[in-house]
């Protein structure tokens, strides 16, 4: 039964892309222009609650299904996939560590997409280095008071709904025990957002500063009503996080190769087909190699989050491998091309600009390395 829906929701999406946004991607690309109506299409789909079980009124489909969605969605429109991929981390965080409270109160209107929103993680001066934020939340009698700011948060203005991830603890040892995360919402006085950032890639969804100067949120919003266990939460979160990035950059690469393949077949030069030339041969065979190493790395990694495993090693090589060879697929893509390729009339361009943030996003690929040596390591210990 799930099996068979999840195919219908491939197909739906894959259709969606096709009619809605590919008519409609060039110029909100190039304005900037929130996709708001594509939101809303999506929200219809039922898309924003793909991993949210049906009892909280989602589909409750597996992470298989929700990778293969951002692969066909990259493939129309990188920027959507991040809409939805952001939302999906608050959501899972609140289904897996909320209360019953906060999961009746929540994550209804998370599935039918009243509430959108993500993860306010990253701070200016920290980026990776999440033990060392600055933003604090203070305990009163009330409930919490939060100050601080966080940068580069996807659906900073658009969206009504975050987990921000803060200090409850300065003096713990480690940091990362002092860490909590909470459940804020946009009405919440004292939240506002600030800049938005003028980006080179993934255009039209916003990307912005949250402020959050002295921040009232009641006991109840602190996610599953327990200090110290956010550092937890949140890695766990980014897991989900960079297996949505990996499949991203699968279907950026994969549109990539589609175009390239397609042109070589009808461009001609020196009087054949360049297909034709061995070294765009050369080239196709290494994109259509690299995609599908690329593939089936995030296929394992979602599979096993399906099954209930820590997959920090698996998702972090999924994205490390998917994100840096996306950037290389694009690149060959833009030489197959030529000069086409560096113009705004074909969309290789805008693919070669949004690689880079699969590269960056969800920690970055040095990070990755780290996190995978350490993983390694202890496999041998």
């Amino acid at each position: 039964m799930k099996d068979e829906l999840s195919k219908q929701i491939i197909s739906t999406v894959r259709q969606f892309v096709n009619q809605d946004v590919a008519p409609v991607v060039n110029e909100l690309e190039d304005k900037d222009i929130y996709p708001k109506d594509l939101a809303e299409k999506m929200a219809e789909l039922g898309l924003f609650g793909i991993n949210i079980p049906e009892e909280y009124g989602g589909l409750g489909l597996p992470f298989k299904t929700l990778s293969d969605i951002f692969i066909e969605l990259s493939k129309g429109w990188m920027s959507l996939a991040g809409i939805l991929g952001t939302h999906t981390i608050l959501s899972y965080l609140i289904l897996n560590y909320g209360t019953e409270k906060q999961k009746e109160k929540y994550l209804p209107g998370l599935a039918n997409g009243f509430y959108r929103g993500g993860l306010g993680l990253t701070e200016s001066h920290s980026g990776s280095d999440v033990q060392n934020i600055k933003t604090i939340a203070k305990k009163n009698e009330e409930g919490y008071e939060i100050n601080g700011s966080k940068m580069f948060i996807t659906n900073g203005s658009n969206g009504n709904l975050f987990i921000v991830v803060s200090k409850t603890d300065l003096n713990v040892k480690p940091k990362y025990k002092g860490i909590s995360c909470f459940i804020v919402e946009k009405s919440d006085e004292g939240f506002s957002v600030g800049q938005k950032l003028n980006k080179l890639g993934y255009r039209g969804v916003d990307t912005c500063e949250l402020l959050f100067q002295e921040c009232e949120i009641p006991l109840d919003r602190l996610l599953g009503v327990e200090e110290g266990k956010g550092f937890t939460q949140v890695m766990d979160g980014l897991e989900t996080g960079r297996i949505n990035v990996a499949a991203r950059s699968v279907g950026v690469a994969k549109v990539a190769l589609d175009m390239s393949v397609s042109y070589a077949k009808n461009r001609e030069t020196f009087g054949k087909k360049i297909k034709d030339h061995q070294m765009i041969q050369s080239m196709i065979a290494s994109m259509a190699t690299k995609i599908e190493a690329a593939n089936l790395l995030v296929d394992n990694a979602a599979k096993l989050k399906d099954q209930g495993e820590r997959v920090d090693l698996e998702s972090g090589m999924a994205k490390l491998y998917s994100s840096e060879i996306c950037q290389e697929v694009c690149m060959d893509a833009m030489r197959i091309h030529g000069g086409y390729g560096y113009v705004k009339e074909l969309p290789i361009e805008r693919f070669y600009r949004d690689a880079p943030l699969m590269i960056i996003g969800e920690g970055t690929n040095e990070i990755m390395k780290l996190l995978i040596a350490k993983r390694v390591y202890e496999k041998y210990i």
